[in-house]
């Protein structure tokens, strides 16, 4: 049964050596992240699993490795405490594994999750229902990042559209609307480069039922591109 979530962004510029001189930018951000991982820990969860886009979906166990080479820096970060294994993590659960590090994750065994950043909504929620169901108290990390299209400086360019959506997510997000995040529309998602929208389905679709609440701690668009970090509990 889900008994807790955290919402953080999954960009590699969270992680401080990654950002360089721009690090203090996300500070706020960081520090979100860190009290939405509180409140996981304070759930006292049997199990953590750490939810991310991906280009392809997959699952991952403890011990798994990340690494942020690709971005110029010596980094790399494991999955919880297990030893490290032969599977690589891709960025968003790297991230996500990142946090976990930076705030001393040792409260629960923790696995990871990657799904497919165009996987159908009710795909998305079939796959929250198991893991929900995986240990009788769960918690999930999910990462993911709102639109691209906020700016014209954003990734995506400049998309009218970007800004109503990450408004739908947002509200979704801060009052644990399961239904509101199940109804985000995943091609306009797709258009606007709102890679979080399949994990938050997958969280909608591990909290059916759950009777949760949620809190949004952040939210922002730095360059261009929506960022939330939120609590349900």
């Amino acid at each position: 049964m889900l008994v807790a979530a955290a919402v953080c962004p999954c960009p590699p510029l969270l992680v401080p050596e990654v950002a360089a001189g721009a690090a203090p930018e996300l500070d706020a951000a960081r520090d979100a992240c860190a009290d939405a991982i509180g409140v996981l820990a304070a759930s006292r969860p049997d199990l953590l699993v750490v939810v991310g886009p991906a280009a392809d979906g997959g699952t991952f166990r403890q011990g798994a490795v990340g690494t942020f080479t690709g971005f110029g820096v010596d980094v790399s970060v494991r999955l919880g405490q297990g030893e490290p294994g032969g599977q690589r993590l891709p960025v968003s659960l790297a991230v996500g594994a990142w946090l976990l590090e930076r705030a001393g994750w040792a409260d629960a065994p923790v696995q990871g999750l990657a799904v497919g950043e165009r996987l159908e909504s009710g795909l998305c929620a079939d796959a929250g229902t198991e893991l929900a169901a995986r240990a009788a108290r769960v918690a999930l990390l999910v990462m993911g990042d709102g639109s691209a299209c906020r700016t014209l400086k954003a990734p995506g360019y400049l998309d009218e559209r970007a800004a109503p959506f990450d408004e739908l997510a947002a509200k979704a997000l801060a009052t644990a609307d399961v239904r509101a995040l199940m109804a985000l529309d995943d091609q306009l998602a797709h258009q606007v480069k709102a890679a979080g929208r399949a994990p938050w389905q997958v969280l909608a679709g591990a909290a059916d039922g759950a009777d949760l609440t949620g809190r949004l701690l952040y939210e922002d668009a730095p360059y261009g591109v929506g960022y939330f970090v939120g609590v349900w509990s």
